[in-house]
């Protein structure tokens, strides 16, 4: 199995915020992240996060 990249565009803010969190673990922004879509709930949260936007835009 290959490797991929992933590229994200994220506001200041959250990127201070994401800083922050990872420099309070002695991690890296993209070891943070990674830690945090691995976790095991990460499938729930995200997919419980998509079925909130969608309602929000009236999608659903």
């Amino acid at each position: 199995m290959g490797t991929h990249v992933l590229s994200m565009r994220i506001d200041g803010e959250l990127l201070e915020r994401l800083r922050h969190h990872a420099a309070k673990r002695g991690m890296s922004v993209q070891d943070y992240v990674v830690r945090t879509l691995i976790r095991a709930d990460f499938d729930e949260r995200f997919k419980s996060a998509v079925d909130e936007t969608e309602k929000f835009y009236g999608l659903m």
